[in-house]
C-alpha cells in the first residue's frame, strides 16, 4: 500500500490540488491552436504557436551600451 503524505493545513482540498496539476499549463491565451491527446492523468498538452514574430506588451525601449546611452529603440510590426 502506498502512503500519501498531505499537509492537513493546506488552503485547497486533495481533488483541488489534483486538478490543478492536470490543468494544460502552456501558454493558451497566445496559443494558435491547443491539441489534447488522451483524458487520463497522462494526457498531453500541445499549445502550437504558428509565428514567435509577435510582441506581446509595450514596445522594448532597448538596454544601454557600454557607454550608458541607450543603442536603440527595438521596431513594433505596426511601423512605429
Amino acid at each position: 500500500m502506498v502512503e500519501v503524505k498531505t499537509h492537513r493545513d493546506h488552503p485547497a482540498s486533495m481533488e483541488e490540488r489534483v486538478r490543478r496539476r492536470l490543468d494544460n499549463s502552456g501558454d493558451t491565451k497566445h496559443a494558435d491552436h491547443v491539441v489534447q491527446t488522451g483524458h487520463s492523468p497522462n494526457r498531453v498538452f500541445t499549445n502550437i504557436h504558428n509565428s514567435r514574430a509577435q510582441q506581446y506588451g509595450g514596445p522594448n525601449k532597448g538596454e544601454p551600451g557600454i557607454d550608458g546611452r541607450p543603442r536603440t529603440v527595438v521596431k513594433t510590426g505596426d511601423g512605429t
